[in-house]
């Protein structure tokens, strides 16, 4: 199966219509409104002028739909990825930021080629629900700087010290700019049971946009894109907003831009866990949005011709001057309601965008930083899933309320790397000790009467039965020989049951090895009982001299016919 365009393929296997065209068109139109003002927020959150954003949702846009697996989803700048970009950009800048986006697609592809996206999908649920959740709250910490004009130069540092700082400068609030992103706010959260077929989102930017310019009128000072972002004219002169140019491709040591030299060994090896964060990332939430998309129209996405087409998206984005890129799950869910039939509207939307950009670029410019910060409010209550947190914490088994509370803590107060490092350590931890607890061990000699395999079968007086029920590898070794002492010194004949081992790991064998030889040593016949794949590996490691001396059946039944 090919790993190139293969959600295209399928889509045009049943041909393509002049009216899925235009039902793709709708689709792309709508999701292009909605995109647009979310790719220059998330641009200006991660310390970049919002063109870098519009940038990512073109080039993403079209590219990734056409090269990946899924159908309908949409790819482009998300709000999953401000928490790690923002430290990048502040300490490498957009060179820093270019790097990690090409490393990080180079990253995807490989993943793709060796077949790692179902794997992916193994992210316990905690974990994603905590990191996503931690995600928005530091999201919303962020926004709170623009929402209420607070002024603060940079909200850098740990989690406390940003709190610290926005009460600190509470006092300093501009009421004019919190008047504009709470009025926003509130008619994002509220537009859509006055006006539903209105997006609330357009609405709130909107009017706000509208209040902003009458304060404006009025003397009173907003600070808006056109005033916080300026870019060079060809004639030497400075403009203001965003640039009406669409995103020009450079080859990295090709260019004449500094910023798109060949990066040194010393970048490299810097940036290098940031781009595997990246990486991992926009694998996780570019699978699980391809996932909620096939359940909403019955699709099924291809999880490594996704990573391919989304590590293609992130190298040309960096290349482009955008920023790392991945599946919008809003945007997605937008596309689909909007009637999209094929991965060309998730293209349209971007095409869409670039119209916006060549014609519309000097409108941008009277649109208010609270504004966009009342956005990115929005966008981080969505993304904080406190229905499913709560519920969590309601009816989860307790191991999964800790990951939860965990991974959440770790990526609030610390970061999100540190928190889904700690969340899967301790998912897995806490995995190993529920596996550990149903592995058992029993000792059956003359009175075996207790044991369900044994009911009707009776053992000489020299000889036991040791059964291991459960997985035997490195968690539950010692717990599946914790009753080896009981083997008395009488028994001449030991047969070990290992009928209900599903698997066994290289600890197992070595423990099992050990233990054998000691038994033979002892001058005690040994009998394996299991499936030749658990026996055979056992005998493999035992010496030649000890497996010649080990008797091996399938089950314990006809290991007792051999000394009966």
């Amino acid at each position: 199966m090919t790993l190139i365009a293969y959600a295209l393929k399928e889509s045009l296997k049943k041909g393509y219509s002049l009216q899925a065209f235009k039902s793709d068109l709708i689709a792309g139109f709508i999701v292009s409104i909605m995109a647009l003002p979310l790719a220059m927020a998330l641009s200006i959150a991660v310390g970049l002028p919002p063109q870098h954003g519009i940038y990512t949702a073109i080039v993403a846009g079209i590219v990734v739909p056409l090269l990946g697996g899924s159908i309908m989803q949409v790819s482009g700048p998300t709000a999953a990825f401000i928490v790690i970009l923002a430290p990048i950009v502040a300490e490498h800048g957009l060179r820093g930021l270019i790097i990690c986006s090409v490393m990080a697609g180079i990253l995807l592809i490989l993943s793709g080629i060796m077949k790692l996206g179902r794997y992916i999908n193994y992210m316990p649920y905690p974990v994603t629900t905590g990191f996503t959740s931690g995600i928005a709250v530091a999201l919303a910490t962020l926004s709170l700087n623009d929402l209420l004009g607070l002024v603060i130069k940079s909200l850098q540092g740990e989690y406390f010290h940003k709190v610290a700082l926005i009460i600190g400068h509470v006092p300093s609030l501009h009421w004019p700019e919190a008047f504009v992103g709470i009025a926003s706010l509130i008619i994002m959260c509220t537009s859509k049971r006055i006006l539903p077929k209105a997006p609330p989102l357009i609405l709130g930017i909107g009017i706000g946009t509208l209040l902003a310019y009458v304060l404006q009128k009025y003397g009173f000072e907003i600070a808006t894109i056109g005033s916080r972002f300026t870019y060079p004219l060809p004639n030497n002169e400075i403009g203001h907003g965003i640039p009406p140019y669409l995103p020009s491709f450079n080859i990295l040591g090709l260019s004449a831009s500094e910023i798109f030299m060949l990066p040194t060994f010393h970048e490299i090896h810097a940036l290098m866990m940031p781009s595997l964060v990246i990486a991992i990332l926009a694998a996780l939430e570019s699978l699980l949005c391809a996932t909620i998309a096939d359940g909403m129209v019955r699709t099924k996405h291809h999880s490594n011709s996704e990573l391919v087409g989304i590590g293609i998206g992130n190298i040309l984005s960096g290349l482009a001057a955008g920023v790392p890129a991945t599946g919008a799950i809003t945007r997605t869910a937008t596309n689909i309601y909007s009637g999209a039939k094929t991965p060309f509207a998730s293209s349209l939307h971007a095409v869409f965008l670039m119209i916006y950009v060549v014609f519309l670029a000097p409108f941008f410019s009277y649109i208010p930083m609270a504004a966009l910060a009342a956005l990115l409010m929005t966008v981080a209550f969505r993304m904080s899933h406190y229905h499913q947190f709560i519920r969590v914490l309601q009816i989860a088994p307790r191991s999964d309320t800790i990951v939860l509370l965990a991974c959440f803590g770790f990526t609030v107060f610390i970061d999100m790397v540190v928190g889904v490092t700690i969340g899967v350590v301790l998912a897995c931890f806490l995995l190993l000790q529920r596996l550990a607890s149903l592995t058992q061990a029993k000792v059956s000699h003359v009175s075996i009467g207790h044991h369900r395999k044994l009911k009707h079968l009776s053992l000489p007086a020299n000889v036991m039965v040791y059964h291991i029920d459960g997985s035997l590898f490195f968690g539950t070794v010692e717990k599946a020989l914790e009753q080896t002492d009981l083997v008395l010194d009488y028994i001449k004949t030991l047969i070990i049951d290992m009928e209900d081992v599903p698997l066994i790991d290289m600890t197992g064998l070595v423990a099992m090895k050990n233990w054998i030889m000691d038994m033979q040593a002892k001058d005690r016949q040994i009998i394996l009982c299991g499936s030749l794949k658990i026996t055979e590996k056992i005998l493999q490691k035992l010496p030649l001299s000890s497996r010649q001396k080990t008797k091996v059946t399938e089950t314990v039944d006809k290991a007792i016919a051999l000394v009966a």
